[in-house]
């Protein structure tokens, strides 16, 4: 059990770290400045759909990775 639990958690953790590295930057620097106007006027709904998916994905990876976190710390001082 104790060992089936830290692998959860490695899975856990690589797949957060992941996801977080596949998100878009809050801020594009001056390339964004510069393009923002274009995606704010067309459109960006693919992107957005995707970066929706991802925070999601993140909240609830960083919820399990909390969560497995307490747990095998639990069951380790047992």
């Amino acid at each position: 059990m104790d060992i089936a639990l830290k692998i959860l958690l490695v899975i856990f953790s690589v797949g957060l770290i992941a996801v977080v590295l596949l998100q878009k930057g809050k801020s594009a620097g001056l390339s964004g400045a510069i393009s923002g106007g274009a995606e704010h006027l067309f459109g960006k709904q693919k992107a957005r759909g995707l970066d929706l998916f991802l925070q999601r994905l993140t909240i609830a990876l960083a919820v399990g990775f909390f969560v497995l976190s307490l747990v095998v710390a639990y069951v380790v001082q047992q």
